[in-house]
């Protein structure tokens, strides 16, 4: 199809821009790529190019189906009616979809009121009698079963991996193989919907990113088409007859948990092992869940999987969907993936293989979409990542010390020789942390496999085995469920006040177990590091360096696999002009998804596409700012910003920004650390002067508000912050790069008519993890190419990446849609160097105003002024 005849039914008139990146995203789909799109146009126009794909598709292949090979001995009469058999054979089971999901939609309308507030009629324990605690007396339930390792090798490549905290047990799929959720080998199904429809996945950071990509799906308008039908369906003249697309959202389930007496646990963790804890085969029918799923309740789950596909629904809705119809969404939502065409969820369910099997989520031949991907690399490393500290080891070895004492005497061949390698691998990787506090090395290092392994015996480990063993042993969960036993009997003869309270949370055996699993891992890929924190408290970290393995199953099983984001690419060339449709942007250089994600990929298959911003050049201002107030240099290097008189002279500069930008005015530092630093010194009086605080001047101008490090209280502040602003008063929000302020939230129109930058976020240079990246990359690239030279650059190229998309990603709060303007300062002399204004956004580098290169802080107040007169005036 030409791109200049493809209708994308948009439903308003769209951008050029917004035009030649949803013609860019379909021809990335349509040629089986991997594609890395920078856009801060928003979701839009992913939604309307992958679904446009995908109908075009869909009805191709009906079409194809539906066609029937000619024989020339044959009449022509003859092949048309075969044709036209062929066809109503074709559509009718399509028919039939629609037909019972349009009865739904029929039946929500009708039954709206009862629907939404009365309990649906269907025999089932009541929510109000679900979860009963567990109270078993027989500590026959907490002995490991006979285990024999005669099939050790039979599933290695299923537990080469711990299920995560978004997976499933082996127990639970077990369970939803006999309940026909995730597998169905007989195919021995008369329900026309479960068929595998060619798919969208789309994935993001956060459910709120998620739901806003359900809105958009909402907003589409894709007509009915008369070849989908069938012509003579009466709909094929009803231009209003719209198409309903069929998408399930998928989430955890802290998301999706409907026991009230699990859901309150509030933790992820302590959902999961509860929830888990329900379905063991020791738990009496009467104490498991209610809300499972099981031949039972089948009817349920059909019932729920074809209202979820009626309406496009977020998770929000799905939850309150399975609290009506009485089934467990977590569970049932498996049910609802195949004949999905648009599946969203989150992160971790896509990026973990074990998540992936754990629902059966099959990405063969299939669409990928990772939205907000800047981070993606982070995202995988920090997923594959596991600290452990020396006291969660310690509480292991002390809850596995109490289970042998009871249980020793019972262990036999493989469970004793097992558990017994356990207690040596965590002796002697806690021994190495006590040798290092003891030695009172520095705050980190680097940590050798070989020195974990040093105890006595566990050079004789084979460590595959043994994980295999703690996986389908559930040793974890028997050890953890004894000790919070044994404490609950021996504390019954104890006062109330004594009783320890042992809420339900990750059993300390399955974290360890985690990190053990790491010592299995390719050295190339990862490093090992210890950790002192502020208390002396000492922690191993295993970090993936490499997240290239983590991602190729995906890339090479979807048929294509796309990246989008606001910032996509720090570029390394400084004037680099906005991109045309008709250039695919070879010259944009996103380096680090290129080389330490698609290194492997064929560049023929790799493309990558630029865009500018749908506002006007008339509506940003940008301006890097060298000095502030009184010539003084704004140098917010490591070593220079601590200076009292850069503080101060920062402080001066907002207070003049403050009064110059109406409305919104968002500020954001480097680090927590240095906002705390700077806030505290503004808030100091200077005695010798007896003037005003720094802190009460710039209250004097705007209501300012903080950013706190906690996650509690963020809404709280931006509501605050929203309030002040809308009342006319404005306001300073005083943030960080990296932070809750940073990402995911819009200061759109008023909200955000000023952004301010302090300084570059670089990480510590001199940490252990960073040098460990840095060689990593280095090393990685002379092995390439084999140039020492070359692979220093591109460590540094890394560096400097890391720090500017941190920094695009906080710009890009500002500015939402065509109509919007904003000022955006970076006060630092670093932005005005060629390397660092060229990781910068194009269309910041087009916003930034021409001549400002010595422009001193007189100037740059009176271009902010006139800035912001030119709008008032137009």
């Amino acid at each position: 199809m030409e791109t200049s005849t493809r209708d994308f039914h948009h439903p308003y008139k769209p951008y050029d821009i917004q035009i030649q990146l949803m013609n860019a995203i379909y021809d990335c789909i349509a040629e089986g790529k991997v594609g890395i799109f920078e856009s801060p146009t928003g979701p839009s126009g992913m939604v309307l190019s992958s679904l446009t794909w995908l109908r075009n598709t869909q009805e191709d292949a009906l079409q194809n189906q539906a066609t029937v090979e000619e024989d020339d001995d044959d009449p022509s009469w003859v092949a048309e009616h075969a044709q036209k058999e062929k066809r109503i054979a074709v559509l009718e089971q399509k028919s039939q979809v629609e037909a019972r999901l349009r009865h739904i939609r029929a039946k929500e309308l009708r039954q709206k009121q009862h629907y939404e507030n009365g309990e649906p009629k269907t025999k089932r324990m009541k929510s109000s009698e679900a979860g009963k605690t567990l109270k078993m007396d027989d500590e026959a339930q907490f002995e490991l079963d006979e285990y024999n390792s005669d099939d050790e090798n039979t599933n290695a490549n299923a537990t080469a991996q711990l299920p995560s905290d978004q997976g499933l047990s082996s127990t639970s799929l077990q369970l939803m193989q006999q309940l026909g959720l995730t597998f169905n080998p007989s195919g021995e199904n008369e329900d026309p919907l479960p068929t595998d429809e060619l798919k969208v996945f789309y994935c993001s950071r956060t459910h709120s990113q998620l739901t806003q990509f359900v809105q958009e799906v909402r907003r589409v308008d894709l007509p009915v088409s008369s070849w989908t039908i069938g012509q003579d369906d009466p709909r094929a003249d009803n231009s209003d007859e719209k198409l309903v697309v069929k998408h399930v959202p998928l989430g955890s389930r802290k998301n999706l948990c409907i026991n009230p007496k699990v859901s309150k646990l509030g933790s992820a963790p302590a959902i999961n092992e509860r929830c888990l804890e329900l379905q063991q085969p020791g738990t009496p029918k009467d104490h498991k869940c209610p809300f499972v799923p099981n031949k039972e309740n089948e009817t349920l789950v059909n019932d729920f999987r074809d209202h979820t596909l009626a309406k496009i629904r977020d998770i929000e809705d799905l939850g309150s969907l399975g609290k009506k119809i009485g089934i467990c969404p977590y569970y049932a939502s498996r049910a609802t993936i195949k004949p999905s065409e648009i599946v969203t969820l989150p992160y971790p369910l896509l990026l973990q293989k074990s998540a992936r099997e754990a629902l059966d989520l099959s990405l063969k031949g299939h669409v990928v979409i990772i939205d907000e991907a800047h981070n993606l690399m982070d995202t995988i490393s920090n997923i594959h990542s596991v600290s452990i500290t020396h006291a969660q080891l310690k509480r292991c070895r002390a809850q596995l010390g109490v289970y042998l004492q009871k249980f020793r005497n019972r262990l036999r061949g493989k469970n004793r020789v097992y558990v017994a390698q356990v207690v040596r691998l965590i002796d002697s990787v806690s021994g190495y942390l006590e040798r290092i506090a003891f030695e009172n090395k520095s705050a980190e290092g680097i940590v050798d496999v070989s020195s974990l392994m040093a105890g006595k015996g566990v050079d004789q480990i084979n460590l595959y085995k043994l994980m295999h063993y703690l996986q389908e042993s559930k040793l974890a969960r028997k050890v953890e469920g004894y000790v919070n036993y044994a404490d609950e009997q021996s504390s019954e003869s104890k006062p109330k006040a004594d009783t320890i309270s042992h809420a339900s949370t990750m059993p300390v055996l399955t974290h360890v177990q985690s990190f053990l699993q790491t010592l299995t891992n390719p050295a190339a890929e990862g490093r090992f590091f210890y950790e002192k924190d502020e208390n002396k408290d000492l922690a191993l970290r295993y970090m993936l360096l490499d997240p290239t393995h983590h991602f190729k199953e995906i890339v090479e099983d979807a048929r294509a696999v796309i990246l989008a984001g606001g910032t996509m690419s720090p570029v390394d060339h400084p004037h680099i002009p906005c991109l045309s449709a008709q250039i695919i942007a070879k010259c944009v250089q996103m380096d680090d998804y290129v080389r330490h994600l698609f290194a492997y990929v064929d560049p023929v298959r790799l493309q990558t596409f630029s865009c500018g911003h749908v506002i006007p050049n008339e509506n940003l201002i940008a301006l890097p700012v060298a000095k502030g107030p009184g010539g003084v240099g704004f140098d917010f290097t490591y070593d220079k910003r601590n200076s009292l008189t850069v503080i101060e002279a920062l402080g001066n500069c907002l207070i003049q920004l403050s009064n110059s930008i109406p409305d919104g005015l968002v500020v954001f530092f480097p680090s927590y650390a240095y906002l705390d630093q700077v806030v505290l010194r503004w808030q100091s009086k200077n005695a010798s002067t007896n003037l005003k605080s720094i802190w009460d001047r710039l209250m004097k101008t705007k209501p300012v508000f903080r950013e706190s490090k906690t996650t509690t209280g963020v809404d709280d502040v931006l509501y605050q912050y929203s309030q002040a602003v809308a009342t006319g008063r404005g306001g300073l929000l005083l943030s960080v790069i990296g932070g809750k302020m940073s990402e995911g939230i819009n200061f759109s129109d008023a909200l955000g008519r000023g952004v301010v930058v302090v300084g570059l976020p670089f990480p510590n240079l001199q940490s252990a993890q960073w040098k460990a990246k840095l060689e990593y990359v280095e090393k990685s690239t002379i092995e390439r190419r084999g140039s020492r030279e070359e692979g220093k650059a591109l460590a540094r190229d890394f560096y400097e990446n890391a720090c500017m998309r941190a920094v695009n990603q906080s710009i890009g709060r500002a500015i939402r849609h065509k109509g919007d303007y904003a000022s955006i300062l970076l006060l630092d002399r670093r932005y005005k160097t060629p390397r660092i204004e060229g990781k910068l956004p194009g269309w910041i580098r087009q916003g930034i105003a021409k001549g400002s290169e010595g422009s001193d802080f007189r100037e740059v107040i009176a271009r902010v002024k006139a800035f912001f007169e030119s709008k008032n005036s137009s």
